[in-house]
């Protein structure tokens, strides 16, 4: 149905007389007499009663006055909506980050954000690299930040900021705490723990191991990394957490396991999917990022 055919019945409705409708709405009467017409041909009823002074509604013509009022409404706010989202004045952040992330590097970023959009929503997703880049691929989140060791997308700009250093952790009463630098025979005999579907950050340990010529240790658990924390600091188990996460670790009783060799260093920042246009709110977080860290 044509929003103009509404716009025309609308102006009848609240002139009730299609000559004054007419000159306010700036056509002729025969026009907007021809488009009622068509109006009603189209819903397949009488919308008005034809009266010597003016018109009237008929009861469907009532009922589809009442619902293109609502139409009318909405579509107005629709467009106040748009205009919102275009000035980045509203909608939806999404943010997709990895752990370290999430505990420690986004918490000032986003309230400073929140203090310069308080209209805009913030969504932050937890992951891993398997499960953030298909995520920011298919638009369920727009700005990924976490490690950037994943291969290079077409569709995909990425922006190192920091680099990402992980260490061994374990609990304090751990056989290889306190021990000085453990071997990556001594890493090998003990269970290890993984973030959940981390296939990139598994692989890892699989080459630390390799380059070592070395079987794999076996993986025991798979967990978030709350749940990572929390059972570290019950069993013997081993972990390979980002650097800069030790301080929050250690209120837990974890500890750093020095060891032979690196283990995983790779350059980490944001990357979001490639558009003309972005959206205001996304430049702007994108750029209160940066000077969080550079800072």
């Amino acid at each position: 149905m044509q929003s103009r055919l509404l716009n025309y019945f609308l102006g009848v409705v609240e002139q009730r007389n299609i000559s004054a409708a007419a000159a306010t709405l700036n056509i002729s009467q025969p026009a907007l007499t021809r488009s009622i017409r068509q109006l009603e041909q189209m819903v397949g009823t009488t919308l008005f009663e034809r009266l010597p002074t003016g018109v009237t509604l008929t009861r469907q013509g009532e009922i589809l006055a009442r619902r293109a009022k609502l139409m009318q409404l909405e579509y107005r706010h629709a467009l106040a909506e748009i205009e919102a989202l275009e000035k980045g004045l509203a909608g939806t952040l999404q943010i997709g980050a990895g752990p370290v992330w999430i505990a420690s590097l986004l918490p000032s970023v986003v309230a400073s954000f929140h203090t310069q959009f308080p209209t805009v929503k913030v969504r932050m997703t937890s992951g891993v690299i398997d499960t953030l880049v298909p995520a920011l691929l298919a638009g369920d989140i727009d700005i990924l930040c976490a490690t950037l060791d994943f291969p290079s997308h077409p569709e995909i700009v990425k922006e190192p900021l920091l680099g990402m250093k992980h260490a061994v952790l374990a609990r304090e009463s751990h056989p290889l705490a306190g021990r000085g630098v453990a071997t990556a025979q001594d890493l090998a005999r003990h269970p290890w723990l993984v973030l959940t579907d981390d296939q990139v950050g598994t692989g890892r340990i699989g080459h630390y191991f390799a380059a070592n010529n070395i079987e794999p240790p076996t993986i025991a658990v798979e967990t978030t990394a709350m749940g990572m924390i929390k059972i570290l600091k019950e069993g013997n188990f081993l972990a390979h957490f980002p650097e800069r996460m030790l301080t929050d670790a250690e209120k837990f009783g974890i500890v750093d396991i020095p060891h032979e060799g690196a283990f995983w260093e790779a350059d980490a920042g944001i990357a979001w999917r490639r558009a003309d246009r972005p959206p205001r709110a996304l430049e702007s977080f994108k750029a209160i990022v940066r000077a969080s860290l550079s800072s």
